[in-house]
């Protein structure tokens, strides 16, 4: 059976026309990827939602391609850490949320033993940025992270850290760490401006050179607050202010890229990390949704997600592409036009091709959810997943198939005829389609590793903030 892995160096080369595509080095694109936190479909009115307007996200998904088959994974660690590697949860092993700079115990992302995608893209010319929420590094242990992981320029919420208060502040006050300084309180500030602020000044200074730029907003997570242009009484009148100042923050990012006379040359990549918080309800195309975040349903994985290229992407289209969060970075190097090899596996495939209308379909035979939670201990042998085998889901253009932790399917839906996914169809496959689907899909579970990894690192120095080990090495795993 055909693996899902390949090489990084067959993914890119395989999928770059160079007879037709070459790009000299002043007709490289810029790419901005813009990602909102915590944010499903039905808070953005292009994708459905009936009870709110976003009209700057709507304008970016008019400019260009909108896809309604793009999977995130259901929580910030696993999601972060498959856009930054190419990789999915079972294979760089950050399966679970671990929060680093509030837990520590030596855990962080070791660019040294993962793929370094960004990194690539700064070697290939780039001028790279990245300003909001990382989280997972310790900034006060490891003050050259985001430099090592392929940031030239960065101004960070440095995370929840152990032991310092003012630490846990995003929004008001926002705790902040950047190039230019140690962390400090920015007194009387809203962290939202403060970052936007900053990738709109970096791209004024650097708009004659070809950037990367990762802008992984600190909106709209919990705590709910109300934002300099609206005050409300109620958590959902506060987070619905916070999706309207995300989408004005969008707006004035590309308003930036517009003045600065680059927009046509620049690719925008606007999604979201995982569902809306689980307390918040809205409705989207008429039917109520509750927030997906933490789950592998449909609400909690299955995000909104835009590219827009003026020059390249034709206007308004919408594609049912299968398309998730590890293939975001190897796009980008294909449309720069990199041919940078690496021996790491990576299960991210270049979308290019949809992109520019080459092809309706993606490289991708299924996509995958999976993770999430605070399923993980601080053992004597470092962080360590709770689950040999995570349950996981699949899923093509219409059929999903959840897997349990024991490596068995347990449930199929049908997402065309039952978008809620309230209805089991695995012991009832009534029809050719669903038949078809569903041997192709638990024919996939062969070619999972039988245990996941676990996240590789190597040990930052005890501090006296960090979590106590509460296991022995694998004695608790399931």
């Amino acid at each position: 059976m055909k693996k899902v892995l390949i090489l990084f160096s067959a993914l890119i080369l395989a999928s770059c026309n160079k007879a037709t595509n070459d790009l000299q080095e002043g007709d490289k694109p810029n790419v901005v990827f813009i990602l909102v936190d915590d944010l499903g479909k039905e808070w953005v009115s292009s994708f459905g939602a009936d009870d709110i307007e976003t009209p700057n996200i709507d304008k970016l998904a008019a400019s260009g391609m909108s896809f309604n088959n793009f999977y995130s994974m259901p929580q910030c660690t696993p999601t972060r850490v498959s856009f930054l590697t190419a990789q999915y949860p079972f294979r760089h092993g950050w399966v679970n949320h671990w929060d680093v700079p509030r837990w520590g115990g030596g855990a962080h992302f070791d660019e040294t033993h993962n793929p370094s995608l960004v990194r690539a893209i700064r070697d290939s010319g780039y001028k790279t940025c990245i300003a909001g929420k990382w989280q997972i590094d310790d900034f006060r242990v490891e003050p050259d992270a985001l430099i090592k992981s392929g940031f030239d320029n960065f101004c960070m919420w440095t995370g929840y850290e152990g032991g310092v208060e003012a630490s846990a502040n995003r929004y008001q006050d926002p705790y902040i760490f950047s190039d230019s300084q140690n962390s400090k309180t920015y007194k009387d500030k809203f962290g939202p401006d403060v970052f936007a602020g900053y990738v709109k000044s970096f791209i004024k200074e650097n708009k004659d050179k070809p950037m990367f730029i990762y802008y992984p907003m600190v909106l709209t997570h919990s705590p709910f607050v109300n934002t300099p242009d609206e005050e409300a009484d109620t958590v959902l009148g506060k987070h619905k202010a916070m999706v309207r100042y995300a989408d004005k923050l969008t707006g004035e990012i590309v308003e930036t890229i517009e003045k600065a006379g680059i927009l046509d040359n620049t690719v925008i990549i606007w999604t979201t990390d995982n569902g809306t918080s689980g307390n918040i309800v809205g409705t989207l195309d008429g039917r109520t949704v509750k927030g997906g975040k933490g789950s592998t349903k449909e609400s909690g994985i299955n995000e909104p997600f835009i590219v827009s290229w003026p020059s390249k992407i034709k206007k308004g289209q919408v594609s049912e592409a299968l398309i998730d969060i590890t293939d975001i970075l190897p796009t980008s190097l294909d449309l720069i036009d990199d041919e940078m090899t690496s021996s790491y596996m990576l299960d991210g495939k270049s979308f290019k091709g949809v992109l520019l209308g080459e092809s309706e379909k993606s490289q991708k035979r299924y996509i995958l959810g999976m993770g999430g939670g605070n399923n993980a201990k601080l053992t004597d042998k470092g962080v360590e997943n709770q689950y040999i085998f995570r349950d996981r889901v699949l899923r093509d253009e219409r059929f999903k198939l959840y897997v349990d932790s024991h490596r068995q399917p347990i449930k199929f839906v049908d997402l065309k005829a039952d978008p809620a996914e309230e209805i089991d169809i695995k012991d009832d496959l009534s029809s050719e389609e669903s038949k078809h689907a569903y041997a192709k899909l638990v024919g996939e579970i062969i070619n999972f590793p039988e245990e996941d990894a676990e996240p590789i690192y190597v040990n930052n120095p005890t501090q006296v903030w960090d979590v106590e080990i509460t296991a022995e090495s694998k004695s608790w795993k399931k």
